[in-house]
């Protein structure tokens, strides 16, 4: 049977990175670098990437990393999402690395790349639309790619092209920035150049496996940091609801409010559960994964724009400004919605996993 329950291990990770995150980045922080156009920032991810050794968790230990799981990369990905944090995890430590992981690892050029990737040297993204669905077409010699989301951060993309996968040092493309509704998860149009410095790393059909391995482990991983931004909401919300009064008694002591966040708490519990199993299935390699991601995707998606929603709105006046920072988990929740597939998508792939014929 299944244990979807935290483990020690998996607590104290989580200790650590909140305790990172509060000290790092916290959201005060968090939207003065979004205003100031530059949202990363380089001391956080090292002491996240390198010190802390998060960028290798889905590394195995021969190849630098910590040889953990996706249920670990998880909780990591929890901690983000309640921070909002504005750091390339899931693009570099969870989608590129799972797309490397399924390429031959003795290739010498494989082999490098993921070092240098989970001791945090270097980062990459693999260049194709945030929008791409594991099981929708995939950007095969495109010139232009947009959308693109961290290669701002990137030092080497990953582009998929019809005789193989290459890796593109990102000093010989141009990456011209686009305007996010997510101003935590800037976007970008790549624009791949005829001299651009490629190296092979493997052929068409090994390129394509690899790829959408990578993109279903970041569906499914997507998951965990959308129920980490739930859950911020909802508790927020309590917190607020409970401290502001309105005819000497807390709004939260109002039996309207009490049965809507009560049932925001039903939908991030279950949201707990659908990502729990998504990364359990993508950790213990499931022949059931790809129905436990489209499980967890179709659902948790929804949960997080209502919790963001309700973030904003029983805040009342002032979850309606600049200055509270419920509309970055909004748009951040918003930009989750369509990332790696829409749910509409994932309820598709659900329906054929399970030859569900449409009425």
């Amino acid at each position: 049977m299944t244990d979807l329950l935290y483990s020690e291990a998996e607590d104290d990770l989580r200790a650590a990175v909140r305790s990172l995150l509060t000290d790092r980045s916290d959201t005060t922080s968090v939207l003065v670098r979004a205003e100031d156009g530059a949202p990363y920032d380089a001391e956080l991810w090292k002491a996240l990437a390198s010190d802390m050794g998060a960028a290798g968790l889905l590394v195995p230990e021969k190849l630098g990393g910590q040889g953990a799981s996706h249920r670990e990369a998880a909780v990591v990905l929890e901690e983000l999402g309640r921070a909002v944090a504005p750091a390339p995890y899931l693009t570099s430590s969870v989608i590129a690395t799972e797309t490397l992981l399924g390429l031959d690892t003795e290739t010498p050029e494989v082999a490098e790349l993921l070092t240098a990737l989970a001791t945090g040297r270097r980062t990459a993204v693999l260049a194709v639309p945030l929008s791409t669905s594991p099981h929708g077409p995939l950007p095969v010699d495109a010139s232009t790619i947009t959308g693109v989301a961290d290669a701002a951060a990137a030092d080497v993309l990953l582009v998929l092209k019809s005789d193989g996968l290459y890796a593109v040092e990102k000093t010989s493309v141009t990456v011209d920035a686009q305007t996010p509704l997510d101003l935590t998860r800037p976007l970008a149009a790549v624009t791949l150049g005829d001299r651009a410095a490629a190296t092979r790393l493997a052929d068409a059909g090994a390129a394509e496996r690899a790829v959408r391995r990578g993109l279903l482990t970041g569906a499914g991983l997507l998951a965990s940091e959308q129920l980490g931004l739930a859950e911020w909401c909802l508790e927020e919300t309590v917190r607020h609801t409970r401290g502001r009064h309105q005819f000497n008694r807390p709004i939260g002591s109002f039996q309207a409010l009490k049965h809507r966040m009560a049932q925001l708490w039903l939908e991030v519990v279950s949201a707990r559960a659908a990502a729990r199993n998504a990364a359990d299935a993508l950790a213990t390699d499931s022949p059931e994964a790809a129905l436990a991601v489209a499980v967890a995707q179709a659902y948790t998606s929804r949960v997080a724009v209502h919790a963001a929603e309700e973030c904003v709105q029983l805040h009342a006046g002032i979850g309606m400004t600049w200055e509270h920072p419920a509309h970055l988990y909004l748009k951040r929740a918003k930009s989750d919605e369509i990332a790696l597939g829409t749910p509409g998508r994932h309820k598709e792939a659900l329906a054929e996993l399970v030859d569900l014929q449409a009425p």
